[in-house]
């Protein structure tokens, strides 16, 4: 017979926690919150100390209720939502919808769901953390006043259907000023020489780097002639060897955050596919006959921390699989690069360094498995040695000038035998060999190619880019980052072009009135000294109605000058040539989430979409009469067809390139690696890079 209830939030969780709490608990989900601020109306009393009204949320009557007739038949209730702020909300709202006393030692928590870290949080249960609760209750209020007493302004004012918030409106405003960024960039001209040289039958690149001694930027064609006129007839001589050793270090384990741009870089999943995979991997898996287990540890985190015992656990693993050399002499400790961070909990890890990916991929998704292994190859190397490179710099001397070389090569892998972290560019680091050379030696001249370049502008935010920024900024929290770049693209704010966001005409007017009469909202450190604010109430530093009083104070008066003085703004829709093929109508150009379409300018009357199509300059292969054209399929993915469909079935996902295989003259397609972009043939092997910078024009000397 059951004597005690055990609240979780997900089934999946409580199906998990279940096996191992046996039959003395049952096990129930309350399916996230079960009450919140009502949708109809503010439901904050601010002449009261901002007194939230809340109510059940609509749809958890049933969830309730089944809860409710469950606490009847036991004597213990323990509520044992995720250990966060959000969690130890969702356990008070559950104390007081089910008549649990606060001063019990009712709250359960864990940073992993195994057997072990189960059974040991229940035998310390604690109170409800009243901080921790009234951080969440303060970022909750303050996100309702932010968003119902702007939002009904803009509605006014510009359009039906938008939202205000502290973060996605920051958020917005630097995908807008990178915008400007680039609209405002002049590029720069400028210049290099690469001399490819050979010696003992060995060709290898030098870079020129000096004139008489003295290091020259090269930002003409006429800077460069007098450089190849300076060493028309001059002998190469290397001058100086330099060689030392380095040592790289592994990247710190994951946090919410960098787990998310790392998940964009490697496996190119959106920051809220990045944080549902890493729910599931949390909640558990069924791994057969070892049953349903937690395979990381909590995902929302921003600490770097590792527990002792996984620490000893995964050298232990290192060393039997790899050898004693892979791991450093003591285990690695990481300190917190972000002031702000909080260190609650631990890194992001596997539960168990023995469960490696291999060993539980079966039981896996191809989505979880792959994020696993990131986790786990992340934490494994996160605990390793440095890897030791072997560097060579080389200047070679040509009459008044010098040319330098620069090599290097991987000594000891190290931590890079299990996982070398990613950039934002998507290339790796490759290996560069320089033969061996001697003081003295004459290398021979094969090609001198001068190369004139212009400076790029800023690229434009990946989700990847934009997580770090808000990070290192200060602004949001983790689990805000996924949620927040869904929503500003609902709304109709940004779109994203080539997986890079771009602003909309409507995100930037929006967020014109926002600096106008709102200007603090957009200010970055106001912004980030709020979180600072929230968070030391949940450390029990600061009172949360005080904290709610200082910011109501003065937007409440920007709110008067807003509601009086903020114009209308008619935002007319951009009249295409395209005539409705349905009532005749002209159709104009509308924003969707995946970025423009055509509609009939007749709507409602008429609901004729089309998708924009965007001609690629390539002729369709199967055909041979229409032409490939970019479309995007339901879920906003890119891919490439005839314009004669339904005639014509030919689709790619992979871009077409005009150029035809030099081999077998079939249609290539663009690949992208780690190495950058390069054309694959359809029909045969034939493979050939693709130099991506194309503003960038080589000009060779005879």
């Amino acid at each position: 017979m059951a004597d005690s209830l055990v609240i979780v939030e997900s089934p999946a969780k409580a199906k998990t926690i279940g096996k191992y709490l046996g039959s003395k608990f049952i096990v129930k989900a309350s399916m996230g919150h079960v009450r919140d601020l009502p949708k109809s109306q503010i439901g904050v009393d601010v002449e009261n100390d901002f007194d939230p009204k809340y109510i059940t949320i609509r749809g958890k009557g049933s969830v309730l209720k089944e809860l409710k007739d469950a606490r009847k038949k036991v004597k213990k209730v323990y509520l044992a939502a995720d250990p966060d702020r959000e969690g130890e909300a969702i356990a008070w709202h559950l104390a007081h919808a089910l008549d649990v006393n606060e001063g019990e030692a009712c709250r359960v928590v864990f940073n992993e769901i195994t057997k072990q870290a189960v059974k040991d949080a229940f035998k310390t249960p604690r109170q409800i953390n009243m901080d921790l609760v009234n951080a969440q209750q303060a970022r909750r209020i303050l996100d309702r006043l932010v968003g119902y007493k702007i939002s009904p302004l803009l509605w006014k004012k510009v359009k039906k259907g938008l939202s205000a918030g502290r973060v996605q409106s920051v958020a917005v405003k630097i995908i807008i000023d990178r915008e400007n960024e680039i609209s405002d960039f002049t590029p720069e001209e400028y210049w290099s020489i690469t001399a490819r040289l050979t010696i003992n039958d060995t060709t290898f690149e030098a870079k020129f780097h000096q004139l008489n001694g003295e290091k020259k930027e090269l930002h003409s064609e006429q800077d460069v002639n007098e450089i190849l006129a300076a060493i028309e007839n001059a002998t190469f001589e290397v001058n100086e060897i330099k060689e030392r050793e380095r040592l790289r270090h592994p990247a710190a384990p994951f946090t919410t955050s960098s787990l998310q741009q790392e998940a964009a870089r490697k496996l190119n999943f959106r920051a809220a596919k990045t944080m549902s995979v890493a729910q599931q991997l949390y909640e558990g898996i069924d791994l057969g006959k070892e049953g349903t287990v937690g395979l990381i540890t909590y995902m929302r985190t921003d600490s770097t921390r590792i527990a002792a015992s996984a620490q000893e656990e995964i050298r232990e693993y290192i060393t039997g699989k790899y050898g004693n050399e892979f791991i450093p002499e003591e285990p690695r400790q990481y300190t917190k690069k972000n002031a702000n961070a909080q260190d609650a909990h631990e890194a992001i890890r596997p539960t168990s360094a023995s469960r490696d990916p291999e060993s539980v991929k079966e039981y896996m998704s191809r989505d979880q498995f792959r994020l696993y292994k990131l986790v786990w190859e992340r934490f494994a190397a996160s605990q390793m040695a440095s890897a030791v490179l072997d560097t060579m710099s080389v200047d070679i001397g040509a009459g008044p000038t010098t040319f330098r070389a620069v090599g290097s090569k991987v000594r000891f892998q190290g931590f890079m035998k299990v996982y070398v972290e990613g950039n934002d560019d998507g290339k790796e680091e490759g290996e560069k060999f320089l033969p061996p050379m001697a003081k003295g030696d004459k290398p021979t001249p094969e090609h001198i190619e001068p190369k004139q370049h212009f400076t790029q502008p800023p690229p434009r935010y990946t989700e990847a880019r934009l997580v770090k920024t808000l990070e290192e900024l200060g602004i949001g929290r983790p689990s805000t980052y996924a949620p927040t770049l869904e929503t500003i693209q609902k709304r109709g704010y940004v779109a994203i072009e080539e997986k890079k966001f771009m602003p909309t005409e409507l995100g930037e007017l929006v967020i014109q009135q926002m600096e106008e009469f709102f200007p603090e909202i957009l200010n970055v450190e106001f912004t980030a000294n709020m979180e600072q604010d929230l968070d030391h109430v949940g450390e029990g530093q600061e009172d949360w109605v005080q904290v709610l009083n200082d910011f109501y104070e003065s937007f409440e008066k920007r709110l008067e000058v807003a509601e009086e003085e903020m114009k209308e703004i008619e935002i007319e829709d951009e009249v295409s040539d395209e005539i409705c093929d349905k009532c005749g109508r002209h159709m104009v150009y509308k924003l969707g989430r995946f970025g423009k379409f055509l509609a009939c300018s007749g709507f409602p009357d008429c609901r004729n979409t089309k998708p924009i199509i965007k001609d690629i300059g390539v002729k369709c292969p199967t055909c041979h009469e229409g032409d490939v054209v970019e479309r995007r399929s339901k879920k906003g993915r890119v891919f490439y067809g005839c314009n004669r469909y339904p005639e014509c079935d030919f689709v790619s996902w992979d871009r077409p390139s005009p150029k035809p295989c030099p081999v077998c003259s079939s249609m290539m397609v663009e690949k992208r690696n780690k190495q950058g972009v390069k054309l694959q043939c359809t029909s045969c092997d034939h493979t050939e890079m693709v130099e991506e910078n194309e503003n960038e024009e080589a000009v060779e000397l005879d």
